[in-house]
């Protein structure tokens, strides 16, 4: 009984010294393959890693705190430091399972890439909606209507606002399929409907404007309009809630609400004024002037003009960089910039909404829609 005895701490002693062998072995492999990402696991990642590392060769933080004002040494401080009382093969062990998912993550990210359509959101049928490097991008795809926007279209850019508001994106980019960025209202909405349904239609399409731009209003992060072609109409009006709008020198800016015996809507009664100076506002929103790029970029309703050939290339790489900043840090800035106006821009949308259903069912607009109709079947 003695001799058994003896020999279960010699077995035991034997199978540790051969655990923290295979321990160290994996903890040595974990530092070769973090050499080998290729990309930055971002600074709190980094952070646990040093921590874990530091824990696993040297054991607990015995170092002297550093400085309030020295940030970077006190974060890595801080960081060893709440490991607390952690064993060394305990810490290698987590630092080595780290790495591990960083690296599984990594090659799930390279088949993804190698995949592009995996990134793209189901359940849409009238705009296509991914999500890329760190960028969702909602795109009209009616480019056989020019984009122009029917009242299912109008539902799935809210449900895309949505879901990219929440999803895990720094930035969102809104841009059209095809030659137009979009034609604005699809006029067949107004068409085939009874007398007696008029009212409803009123009241019902205002109340779907009304949710839209308020999505707008509301969205929490950065959201840049990708103007690739002529604009018209709701998808001008709402370019100035974007936060910023780069067009191609081929793009137009029109809204004819006048000439279709409408009137303003998307805010711009209230911010195109502010944007560009009343005088000019006048002449868009009163006088339909099509603006072109050019000018609607001196103005200051576009941020920047490309030339159409590298308007592609130029715009999403610069909005790859953009994405690349810390997310949480655009999100919060974008809405202490939006916080300031965003009660009085709901209660410009309301009123705004209110006029149009007005203007909807005046002999006025319906005239105006009848003669748009027209003049196009001449054409």
């Amino acid at each position: 009984r003695q001799a058994e005895a003896v020999s279960i701490p010699a077995i035991h002693l034997h199978l540790t010294a051969a655990t923290m062998q295979g321990s160290q072995k994996d903890f040595e492999k974990a530092q070769e393959q973090l050499k080998l990402l290729k990309k930055d696991p971002g600074n709190e990642t980094k952070l646990k890693l040093y921590a874990l590392f530091k824990q696993a060769t040297e054991g607990p933080c015995s170092s002297p705190k550093p400085g309030m004002l020295d940030f970077v040494k006190k974060a890595k401080w801080d960081a060893w430091n709440s490991l607390g009382n952690l064993s060394q093969d305990n810490a290698r062990q987590k630092y080595t399972e780290l790495v591990s998912s960083l690296v599984s993550a990594e090659s799930t990210g390279q088949k993804k890439e190698a995949s592009p359509e995996e990134s793209r959101h189901d359940g849409y049928e009238t705009i296509l909606v991914t999500t890329e490097n760190n960028i969702t991008k909602i795109m009209f795809n009616r480019p056989d209507k020019k984009n122009a926007i029917n009242h299912k279209m109008y539902r799935e850019i809210i449900k895309a606002l949505e879901e990219a508001g929440k999803d895990d994106s720094a930035i969102a980019a809104i841009t059209g399929n095809g030659d137009y960025y979009s034609s604005g209202n699809d006029l067949n909405n107004f068409t085939n409907i009874q007398p007696s349904e008029m009212k409803k239609m009123a009241e019902d399409g205002a109340v779907l404007l009304k949710e839209f731009v308020g999505h707008f209003i509301d969205f929490p992060k950065p959201l840049i309009a990708v103007v690739n072609g002529p604009a018209v109409g709701i998808c001008v009006t709402v370019l100035g809630l974007c936060d910023m709008v780069y067009a191609s020198d081929r793009a137009t800016f029109h809204s004819p609400f006048s000439q279709l015996g409408q009137s303003p809507e998307g805010c711009s009664s209230y911010l195109f004024p502010k944007i560009m100076g009343l005088a000019k506002a006048n002449e868009m929103l009163l006088f339909n002037k099509k603006l072109t790029a050019a000018e609607a970029c001196a103005q200051g309703l576009v941020t920047e003009v490309f030339p159409d050939r590298t308007f592609q290339k130029e715009v999403w790489a610069r909005l790859e960089a953009y994405a690349s900043l810390p997310k949480n840090s655009l999100a919060v800035s974008k809405q202490l910039l939006r916080s300031i106006e965003k009660e009085k821009l709901h209660a410009v949308n309301s009123k705004e909404c209110e006029v149009l259903k007005e203007r909807w069912l005046s002999d006025e607009c319906i005239n105006a829609i009848v003669s748009f109709f027209q003049k196009k079947s001449k054409l």
